[in-house]
């Protein structure tokens, strides 16, 4: 049996292939959130994305974990463009909340979390989810994620609250005005991966306090509304995955010791779990 996983985020998609010779195909795509992104246009992706890198490789079941595929509608959209592609294949669709929890808990017991681009956790019983604290994307929600990182920090710069060290490196880095700003995040697509992009300046000058307390504290958020929310939180392990939990791993310790909260397991994806699950599965 040829399986194709997709673990896929709002910025980028992680594929593995893998045919009945355990031969595995690695690469990455950009992300298919069908919030954020059209039929149409996740069609053409995959056709230059997907297809060029598997070759002459034909899946016979793909199992695609998404963000924004938590209901029916967006589930069906999602399939209905990739059996445009794979008109042969078997296709599961699953949320990428689900990819998490398979991926770093396995059949055990805990809260699996997602701190990338946005930011999702639930309660996983080892089999399925049991609970799940929404999230309510980048204008509402997404505590702790990327996309509230490079918002707090676009704030401070258009506020003018930021250290003159770290304003000074901001402009000479961006060289960004008020009106640049907000075309982008009010006229233009996927404001959500502009916003979090501003997570990797953060992370690159982590040393400045005012870096240290801007991802502390959304941290400490994170927490606050998801995580302490789950029934006895303190005596489940906590693991997460994501870009922005991995590089900022360490203040996330942090904050997970302040909460009472022990953490785990800290990895960048969840597609090398996955690709273990699947194996066992099949």
């Amino acid at each position: 049996m040829n399986l194709l996983i997709a673990d896929s985020g709002s910025t980028k998609t992680d594929w593995r292939f893998i045919d009945s010779n355990r031969k595995i195909i690695a690469f990455r795509s950009e992300g298919y959130n069908p919030y954020l992104i059209s039929g149409t246009q996740m069609e053409e992706s995959l056709r230059r994305e997907v297809l060029v890198p598997l070759g002459s490789n034909t899946p016979t079941m793909l199992f695609f974990y998404g963000a924004g595929c938590g209901t029916d509608a967006n589930k069906y959209a999602v399939k209905k463009s990739l059996a445009t592609i794979f008109p042969t294949t078997s296709i599961e669709i699953n949320t990428d909340l689900l990819a998490a929890a398979r991926s770093l808990c396995g059949p055990e017991k805990g809260i699996a979390a997602i701190l990338g681009t946005g930011s999702n956790s639930c309660h996983f019983d080892g089999n399925s989810i049991v609970a799940n604290n929404p999230s309510l994307g980048y204008i509402l929600g997404d505590e702790g994620s990327g996309a509230a990182l490079g918002k707090e920090l676009i704030r401070m710069f258009l506020y003018d609250t930021l250290e003159i060290r770290l304003k000074e490196k901001f402009v000479n880095r961006f060289n960004l005005t008020k009106e640049i700003i907000l075309e982008k995040v009010y006229r233009e697509p996927l404001p959500n991966r502009y916003l979090a992009s501003f997570s990797i300046f953060i992370y690159q000058n982590i040393e400045h306090s005012q870096c240290i307390d801007l991802v502390v504290e959304n941290f400490r958020s994170f927490f606050k509304h998801h995580i302490l929310r789950y029934t006895n939180a303190v005596d489940l392990p906590l693991h997460v995955t994501g870009s922005v939990g991995f590089y900022f791993s360490n203040l996330l310790r942090r904050v997970a010791e302040e909460q009472g909260i022990r953490l785990v397991r800290v990895t960048e994806t969840p597609i090398a779990g996955l690709l273990n699950y699947h194996i066992g599965e099949h």
